[in-house]
């Protein structure tokens, strides 16, 4: 349908990777008080029918572009909020051009489009692997060190400099997010933890690092809630802010491999400690005669502990996180069990 040059009753919201788990979950919650365009690919899967489509590409300056004189022709000058979710990622560990052509040169893009509109906010989804990793009871704030350490989180603090660089007027928010995860898995960490466990694979009992390491995780609905919330307090925030976006508890391996191990087979599956040149060695075997999740990079960073402080998120936008993956694993898992196939690909396991 051809909007033509109305101007909507309500504020209008752009979402990039509108149809991505996070963006199309969240343009179901915005729709009910903003007007809510979705930003993303040509073809399937498209964005939820709450939202006009706007093909686009972020390589692409005549594709942005056209997609920018949409929104003015459709809805004129002004824009509330833009969330911006796209962005290239994969686990293979090997150097792609595409973190910088998807993510970096993609988000400079957008912002230079940008100026031309009133934009009241720009808000960034980043990632907590940006940051140092830290120890056990010791918490990761805004504040904390940066130090990523492969190709994803590494062009996320650069986007963040471009950002800082080429803002202009724009305000922005740097949303550091947890590994986010849902009752139908979405992780892949986890659910990848969860087929090893659940197939009795022998490298579920085998860890090259302390298990009483781990990372901070977070549910897609509080990381929705808590960007829905930044939107409706955009006229309260500072030009440009950092927020951490977390569960209060981080689970250690041994944790997880023990919730999920008994939700499973109703006992516990013991870990056994290897050396990184014996799991390096299985994790390139595995993948030299297969697609293994873990690949030997991996290895390296299995004893990283991620546990991250999210207070001044609660300060500054009023945000609790209402879920736990404590109390969400027994539910992933009994979605697991109820059907096996769909949980499989639904998450993409092989």
């Amino acid at each position: 349908m051809d909007i033509g040059a109305q101007k909507p009753n309500k504020e209008v919201v752009i979402v990039t990777g509108s149809s991505g788990m996070i963006g199309s979950a969240l343009i179901h919650k915005l729709s009910e008080k903003y007007h809510v365009v979705g930003f993303d690919q040509d073809g399937y899967p498209f964005p939820p029918v709450e939202a006009e489509c706007v093909c686009v590409d972020l390589t692409s300056d005549s594709r942005m572009d056209f997609a920018f004189k949409r929104i003015r022709y459709a809805y004129g000058n002004k824009i509330a909020s833009v969330v911006h979710l796209a962005a290239y990622y994969d686990f293979l560990g090997e150097p792609s051009d595409l973190y910088d052509k998807v993510t970096v040169k993609g988000t400079e893009r957008m912002l230079k489009y940008l100026q031309d509109f009133k934009v009241e906010q720009f808000i960034f989804s980043s990632s907590m692997l940006v940051y140092k990793p830290s120890s056990p009871g010791v918490l990761i704030t805004e504040e904390s060190p940066l130090e990523p350490k492969w190709d994803y989180p590494k062009s996320k603090v650069t986007t963040e400099k471009v950002m800082h660089e080429q803002r202009g007027e724009i305000p922005v928010v740097i949303m550091r997010i947890a590994g986010v995860y849902s009752e139908d898995g979405n992780s892949i960490p986890i659910t990848n933890q969860v087929q090893r466990i659940y197939e009795k694979q022998l490298s579920a009992r085998l860890y090259p690092a302390n298990t009483a390491h781990g990372s901070t995780y977070v549910h897609r609905d509080d990381v929705i809630n808590a960007i829905a919330l930044a939107i409706d307090n955009r006229k309260d925030l500072q030009a440009e802010v950092v927020i951490n976006i977390g569960d209060d508890e981080t689970l250690s391996y041994k944790e997880l491999q023990d919730i999920i191990s008994t939700e499973i087979h109703d006992e516990k599956t013991p870990i056994i400690a290897i050396p990184k040149w014996f799991a390096k060695a299985g994790a390139f075997m595995q993948n030299l005669f297969g697609k293994a999740f873990i690949k030997p990079w991996m290895i390296d960073l299995a004893n990283d502990h991620f546990e991250m402080d999210s207070s001044k998120a609660k300060n500054l936008l009023g945000w609790k996180p209402k879920h736990g993956l404590r109390d969400t694993l027994p539910k992933m898992i009994d979605n697991l069990k109820a059907n096996p196939e769909k949980f499989y690909k639904e998450n993409k396991l092989g």
